[in-house]
């Protein structure tokens, strides 16, 4: 866990990771010398929902018995039609006491190796202790639906947000659209004929509740007002 200030605009990998493991609604289950499995949750509900991490013991067991490595795969896709919607890839290594399968009911253990995320960003690893000690993003299951309700329902607005990016679009820009949005900040696409480029808006404050999340895009809006007026002033 980090402290809340102005300063921090962007999530740590251990954050990604953990909203990637809490909003992905289907994975991959992967072990050795078995068929791929396609774990899909049409609920709602997260597809890592009856899967508990739990850290490495600190001592092995003088008799551990049969353990089965696994590796789940996640993929993290934007919810709104940009350009190349994949956004990051997130892999999960680890032991299970069985084979995994989709029929049981009860909760399946699976003792945590490590994290890795692909991204923009590059790849990052991410520890057991990381993931424990990182709070959960409160926009993160409800990302999607805040992104598409943007752009669909105020999809106006979205161009008048560039006022507040930096450098100012290039032009001969096709379209602007919604990619991404944490407790920290909201993220743009501005797509050009042949590429495009990402444009980070931190919001005034991190976001430490889901009610607070609305008044922060309202307060990108007013800032995005002023830039505009000023601008106007000028010409």
């Amino acid at each position: 866990m980090r402290p809340f200030n102005s300063r921090v605009t962007h999530p740590t990998p251990a954050e990604r990771v953990l909203s990637i493991l809490t909003a992905a609604h289907s994975m991959t289950v992967v072990s050795d010398g078995h068929d791929p499995i396609e774990v899909h949750r049409l609920d709602g509900t997260s597809a890592m929902g009856h899967i508990h991490l739990h850290a490495p013991p600190e001592a092995r067991p003088e008799h551990p018995g049969t353990r089965v490595p696994v590796r789940l795969e996640l993929t993290d896709i934007a919810p709104t039609p940009v350009r190349e919607r994949m956004r990051a890839r997130v892999t999960v290594t680890g032991l299970l006491l069985a084979e995994y399968s989709t029929e049981s009911a009860a909760s399946t253990c699976m003792e945590f190796g490590q994290a890795v995320i692909d991204d923009h960003d590059g790849r990052a690893f991410v520890t057991h202790a990381e993931l424990r000690r990182t709070d959960p993003d409160p926009i993160a299951t409800r990302e999607a639906a805040m992104l598409t309700h943007l752009m669909d329902g105020h999809g106006e607005l979205v161009p008048l947000l560039l006022r507040l990016a930096q450098p100012q679009p290039h032009k001969g820009m096709v379209r602007v659209l919604p990619l991404a949005m944490d407790r920290y900040g909201l993220t743009l696409r501005l797509e050009y004929p042949g590429s495009h480029r990402d444009v980070r808006l931190p919001f005034p404050k991190p976001v430490g509740r889901i009610d607070q999340a609305g008044p922060q895009i309202h307060s990108l809006l007013s800032a995005a007002r002023r830039a505009s007026h000023r601008n106007q002033l000028l010409t």
